[in-house]
């Protein structure tokens, strides 16, 4: 962690749950708003996440139309109540999705994992009451949409990929943990191409948040919200590699990733050997101690020993 990182007491903050309440919001409302920078969160000091500041509650709290308006700013609607919203057919919802006009903000998988989308309500109001999107909403899709859209273009994972990794860089407080945010939307395979040292790759994975988690780990479920959260474009996958290449200089810049010293290994190197006792004459290859000693009686008996 940063040397800079501000964190608050107990007693300055709330943890999330009793945030919820306080403010009138169900708790994935609060983590919504949180990840929308619509509500300021701060480190735990004891380690266990982010409170929610006793300050923030309050300001939140004095601003007009609360709570109902802040529960109204983080509303999400699906496909079917967003076409509704926005007063056209859900199939062309769909399209505007697909080409990027309008970006998901969240997702889950329903019980036969299909992704379902959502979308935030003031966006999409704001969207349709824009002048310059009647012709969208109203008229026939322009032919610059219509041959992407056919060819299967749909840019609703990478656009909330987009939407995530703000999230996490805001969260970051320090260069290794913005290389990790970055990180975490890339592959493996990629990751290994871009920190060849297994030293600093290793060091980067502590500072790799985990993607989101639907169901048991390795389940068809988490393994779809997985692949949902890794850049798959190769424009994206380009993008994401050069800017985790500058992160991660600055992060080495900053702090270098620990490393195992050879300063033991050179010490043992250098040190005389220890001294060892007086050992006896050594045996002849393949002969045992008990032949050896049988020998020597018969030469001593041959000499008239008795």
């Amino acid at each position: 962690m940063s040397t800079h990182t501000v964190t608050a007491s107990p007693a300055e903050t709330c943890a999330p749950g009793r945030a919820a309440r306080e403010l009138g919001l169900k708790r994935s409302e609060l983590d919504l708003a949180a990840r929308l920078g619509r509500i300021r969160t701060v480190p735990d000091e004891g380690g266990g996440g982010r409170r929610v500041p006793r300050a923030e509650i309050d300001r939140l709290s004095a601003e007009p139309g609360f709570p109902e308006a802040l529960r109204e700013s983080v509303r999400t609607v699906g496909t079917r109540d967003a076409a509704a919203l926005m007063e056209v057919a859900p199939t062309r919802f769909t399209r505007f999705a697909r080409a990027g006009l309008v970006v998901p903000v969240t997702f889950y998988l329903n019980r036969y994992r299909a992704v379902v989308w959502r979308y935030l309500a003031d966006e999409l109001r704001a969207f349709a009451a824009a002048p310059e999107h009647a012709g969208l909403l109203h008229g026939p899709t322009p032919q610059t949409l219509r041959g992407p859209l056919a060819a299967g273009l749909d840019l609703r994972a990478r656009n909330w990929r987009g939407r995530h990794l703000g999230f996490l860089l805001r969260q970051a407080e320090d260069p290794w943990q913005r290389a990790g945010a970055l990180a975490s939307l890339l592959d493996p395979v990629h990751i290994a191409e871009v920190v060849p040292d297994p030293y600093e790759r290793a060091h980067l994975g502590r500072f790799r948040p985990a993607p989101p988690g639907y169901g048991t780990p390795g389940s068809p479920a988490a393994l779809l919200a997985e692949r949902i959260a890794t850049a798959d474009d190769p424009d994206e996958i380009a993008w994401l590699r050069a800017d985790l290449t500058h992160a991660l200089a600055e992060a080495r810049d900053e702090r270098p990733a620990p490393r195992p010293t050879t300063a033991a290994t050179a010490a043992l190197a250098l040190a005389p050997p220890a001294a060892s006792p007086a050992a006896s004459p050594a045996a002849p290859p393949g002969e045992r101690p008990t032949e050896r000693g049988r020998l020597r009686l018969l030469g001593w008996l041959r000499r008239g020993g008795t």
